[in-house]
């Protein structure tokens, strides 16, 4: 306090004698502006940071910087990514970049490290209305509205596909959606189908692209895209060429901006024709159905496996059949042709022609650098008919099915161990609806879902876990208790970033194995529950 007021004093008196004598005012103290940098690979390879004058400064190595200049004693600040990193490429992002200048600023974070989210656009609230803006014209503004389990998909740029989903139109009403985005440079583009939900299919001609041609409004649709970049959709629950709005069968294939209706019917409720195991004939097609999994191999060829819908004898209910669509042609590969069947473990980890999968559906799956097909729980039939949502793990491989890890009883509670420590007793417990995906190496990654936490209460979740070398890490987000949304600021990983609590994201994965999620159902920043629209990105 006393060199303080001696400070003051001494101020004063200066200005005193700057008066008596005509002088100016003093000019104000200029004070440097900087900080640390952290977690950057390699030498950066075009990391720029910047203060909005003009003073760029480029980043090369970890550790303390100054930025060129000095900003007088009140200014503020706000320091920015002019750039991101690009050998290797990196996302980075700013901690306490913005202020007031009252003294020298070093305490300015540049965090480049992986294992974070970021908010990457749409709202923080939940049931927001889409805003379509001018059709292929991209712009700040547009928003596909809020959005559960839409079909996507990446093309070679990179850019991120949308089509329908369970979600909210340009009118605010709340039902399946038939319209195509596209998400690129930071910003939507509303690319075709309209802009109010519930539209029935428009088919044409079986086999002929035609402009006019679009799949009904839908959710829940299976998904693939072929290696000349076109894209694919299977089933899901929506609407039919006569407005009835059900499970569907149809297949379509979306290329050069129009759609294709390729086979299935333009009827929903259709029942499989399976014909004989492990032919393919012109004649078969899955029966229609919903919340399924599905899988492209190394060759491209398309696989899918259970969810809710028709078997080939009039029942609905769980399946748990295999096909393969190749060629143009679809094959039953294995489980049965009727629905609601047990499951067949045999020994953990060893894997037998008679092992199968019960019927399910929501369940969560994968494919790995091997090509090897992976599912997770989701609800449905277990050993000896128990029906449950379950904790068990799949794997398909080489034509056979392994179990290779979780429980056989109903609803297992999570077993989360420590944060960031693999251990053979960490456990996801029951599990539906999550987002999943493989990183670049091949481990396999979910997110939140419907589930238990660690006390067993049950509700839309906001951890993460990593499966790798046999056995899972809970990563990241809450074990328990409040599951909002912690959003920090758009556009800027960090590690206290969280999406909220939530299941029925729509997900894609980019070229270096990023998660990019979209929406789902559950728990806003302010915490209140419903539809959500906000875009996210972790890198693993």
């Amino acid at each position: 306090m006393t060199s303080r007021l001696i400070r003051t004093t001494s101020i004063l008196a200066t200005l005193f004698a700057l008066s008596s004598c005509g002088g100016g005012s003093k000019p104000a103290p200029q004070y440097s502006i900087g900080g640390n940098v952290t977690n950057l690979a390699g030498t950066g390879g075009g990391l720029t940071i910047a203060n909005g004058s003009g003073a760029d400064l480029p980043i090369s190595a970890n550790g303390p910087f100054t930025l060129p200049g000095t900003v007088a004693s009140g200014t503020s600040y706000a320091i920015t990514i002019a750039q991101q990193p690009s050998n290797p490429p990196q996302t980075c992002g700013v901690q306490n970049g913005s202020g007031v200048a009252t003294n020298t600023v070093s305490d300015i974070l540049i965090d480049c490290s992986h294992n974070e989210f970021t908010w990457v656009n749409g709202p923080s609230m939940t049931n927001a209305t889409g805003i379509y803006g001018t059709m292929n014209v991209s712009s700040s503004t547009n928003f596909p509205g809020a959005r559960q389990v839409g079909a996507t998909w990446t093309d070679s740029s990179g850019a991120l596909w949308l089509f329908g989903g369970y979600g909210y139109d340009s009118k605010g009403n709340l039902l399946p959606l038939s319209d195509v985005w596209k998400f690129a440079n930071g910003q939507w583009t509303w690319v075709g189908g309209p802009d109010v939900a519930g539209e029935i299919g428009v088919y044409g001609t079986k086999g002929q692209p035609s402009a006019s041609n679009i799949p009904g409004a839908r959710e829940s649709a299976l998904s693939w895209k072929d290696s000349s970049g076109a894209f694919w959709m299977f089933g899901g629950i929506g609407f039919d060429a006569q407005g009835n709005e059900a499970e569907l069968n149809d297949l379509w294939k979306y290329a050069d901006g129009q759609w294709t209706w390729i086979s299935g019917s333009n009827i929903a409720k259709q029942r499989g024709v399976y014909g004989t195991k492990g032919q393919p004939n012109a004649n078969n097609t899955p029966g229609a159905r919903t919340t399924a999994a599905a899988f492209t191999d190394a060759s491209g060829n398309f696989w899918l496996f259970g969810g809710e819908g028709y078997d080939g004898v009039g029942g609905r209910g769980e399946l748990n059949d295999l096909w393969e669509y190749s060629n143009g042609q679809w094959t039953w590969i294995s489980g049965s042709n009727v629905v609601n069947q047990s499951a067949v473990y045999g020994v953990q980890g060893t894997p037998s022609p008679a092992n199968v999968p019960g019927g399910r559906s929501n369940m969560l799956s994968w494919t790995d650098a091997s090509g090897n097909f992976y599912i997770y729980g989701g609800a449905g039939y277990g050993a000896a008919g128990l029906n449950a949502i379950f904790g068990d793990f799949w794997k398909f491989s080489n034509g056979q099915w392994t179990w290779i890890g979780g429980l056989q009883i109903a609803q297992p509670i999570t077993v989360y161990g420590t944060r960031g420590v693999a251990a053979a007793t960490n456990y996801p417990g029951w599990r539906q609806d999550s987002a999943t995906w493989a990183d670049a190496s091949g481990n396999l990654w979910l997110f939140g879902g419907n589930a238990s936490d660690m006390t067993g209460a049950a509700g839309e979740l906001s951890d993460l876990w990593e499966y790798s070398n046999g056995e899972w890490t809970w990563m990241a987000g809450l074990n328990q208790g409040s599951k909002f949304g912690v959003y920090g600021t758009q556009g800027e990983p960090m590690p206290s970033n969280v999406p909220g609590g939530r299941s029925n994201p729509s997900t894609w994965v980019d070229s270096n194995g990023n998660l990019w999620m979209l929406g789902g159902w559950g728990s806003a920043q302010s915490g209140a529950q419903g539809d959500l629209g906000d875009l996210w990105m972790y890198k693993p």
